[in-house]
């Protein structure tokens, strides 16, 4: 984010100046919001911290702080986690977007664990085609269940956490319940677009859309012609004729809505905008937005100050000043979240012995495995250039016992013959105490390699903390909470 913010200078609102201005600017209060968001929370079960995070939602100086993700398998990866940890750090309500509207299920339908020191990919079978949130949670919750109790070193920890997923209608609705699990004490709400509590609070937005759908391609044009200009290159693509709208099908699969002669079509069936208008009053759930549009509809029914996104979230949300004044809006302060690595206690003491950085070894492992046997083989010539010495020291006494007395020169060949068999024993030696250092060293590197770059990718998208959780319980959790907001941060667990 450090290398685009010269760039987006007076084009977004970045960083903790631009939250700061925005949180203490006067916003419009959401009422029904909070009234949507509080009757959904009561249908999950929500503690009560969580329920009053939400009225605040509809007072005076209300405020939010908002970030995001997919609805994946065990609470999704690490990252989630540090984003719900940014929420919960400063003031206002701190609201957490689940993509149920996605129906890209590659997103959610897999997740890495470390077992055995093996690194297992668990998979379910989800249907491609419909939203998250339609998928139900009941027929892969007894396979989730029998996965982590077997991979949890603690299954007790486990159960607590699959009996708060219980009663979840949908794969979102499971994503919500967990994260209320370990942060609505803390005061986290959940925001499941879907859900029919919270689905209707869309209309106008999505009236907007309906009533006029080039302005929003014509406004993100403008976005992206912007960035051109700064020397940045926009990410988000729309198709011709494409709108920045999704229809949920008859057959529940979701499609992009294409508008041409005053008609709208999914490829399936067209529709004038009366139809769609009259679908919106009776299944809002239905009509949806595309990825450049669902930031300004979630900020058309929140109060939102700040936006937390990671890196590749920040290229597409730098293309949408254009389309939140299209809605009537500005932008909130948009804000890196925190990036972190999580130090197990045999991963931290690698790290030490080899006087190795975390992030630097995680972003580069080969350079890092190279540096470290540079390192062991400057070791092993230490040793050679000591025997070397060695042997010309010896060399020298024998010169000086030559003139002292020439009698004795068989006798310090013998003696120079068997030290020099001495010599090449012991080389063979450190040759070999070489090789096995070299071996280990790879065991080792793998081994962290593993932890630090599961499967080749950071760890933070990879690994979920959930995994770090059933394994250290609260200290895991504490750990979390005592890391300073900010950029390649380090998690170390004791264990």
């Amino acid at each position: 984010m450090a290398d685009w913010g010269e760039a987006l200078s007076g084009w977004l609102p970045l960083g903790e100046g631009a939250l700061w201005a925005r949180e203490a600017a006067p916003r419009d209060p959401k009422p029904e919001t909070a009234a949507a968001l509080a009757t959904y929370l009561a249908r999950l079960g929500a503690p009560e911290a969580a329920l009053r995070a939400a009225r605040r939602l509809g007072e005076e100086g209300a405020r939010a702080r908002v970030a995001g993700q997919q609805a994946g398998l065990f609470l999704g990866p690490a990252l989630v986690f540090y984003k719900v940890r940014d929420l919960l750090a400063g003031p206002g309500t701190p609201v957490f977007w689940v993509a149920s509207q996605d129906h890209d299920v590659a997103e959610v339908r897999f997740a890495f664990w470390i077992h055995g020191e093996r690194l297992l990919r668990f998979s379910l079978p989800l249907p491609e085609g419909p939203p998250v949130g339609r998928i139900p949670f009941g027929p892969y919750e007894e396979a989730i269940a029998r996965a982590l109790l077997a991979l949890a070193p603690e299954p007790a920890r486990a159960r607590e956490f699959l009996d708060a997923l219980g009663g979840a209608t949908s794969f979102s609705e499971a994503f919500a319940r967990g994260l209320l699990y370990f942060f609505g004490e803390r005061g986290l709400v959940p925001f499941d677009p879907l859900a029919p509590e919270l689905a209707p609070l869309f209309r106008e937005g999505l009236k907007a859309e309906i009533e006029d759908p080039r302005a929003s391609v014509e406004a993100l044009e403008e976005g992206r012609r912007a960035l051109k200009a700064r020397g940045l290159r926009p990410v988000l693509g729309t198709p011709k004729g494409a709108t920045l709208l999704f229809l949920e099908g008859e057959d529940g699969v979701r499609r992009r809505l294409f508008f041409e002669s005053g008609r709208f079509t999914d490829g399936v069936k067209t529709y004038t905008r009366e139809d769609l208008l009259a679908l919106l009053d009776s299944e809002p759930g239905r009509l949806t937005p595309a990825a450049a549009l669902r930031p300004v509809l979630q900020d058309r029914v929140l109060p939102t100050a700040g936006f937390w996104v990671g890196p590749g979230e920040l290229a597409y949300v730098a293309e949408l000043p254009p389309l939140y004044r299209r809605h009537g809006l500005e932008p909130p302060a948009v804000l890196p979240r925190t990036r972190a690595l999580v130090l197990e206690p045999p991963v931290r003491r690698l790290l030490e012995r080899y006087e190795l950085e975390p992030w630097a070894f995680a972003e580069a492992p080969e350079a890092a495995f190279r540096e470290a046997l540079a390192r062991a083989a400057l070791a092993s010539g230490r040793v050679a250039r000591a025997v070397l010495e060695g042997e010309a020291a010896f060399e020298e006494a024998a010169r000086a016992l030559a003139e002292l007395d020439p009698t004795l020169e068989p006798a310090l060949a013998r003696v120079r013959g068997r030290l020099r068999a001495e010599v090449a024993r012991f080389a063979g030696k450190v040759a070999r105490a070489r090789m096995r250092r070299d071996a280990v060293l790879r065991r080792q590197f793998e081994r962290l390699s593993l932890h630090l770059r599961p499967g080749g990718r950071l760890q933070e998208f990879t690994l979920p903390y959930l995994y770090f959780i059933l394994r250290y319980g609260e200290e895991a959790l504490d750990a979390l909470f005592a890391l300073p907001p900010g950029d390649r941060r380090v998690i170390p667990l004791d264990g």
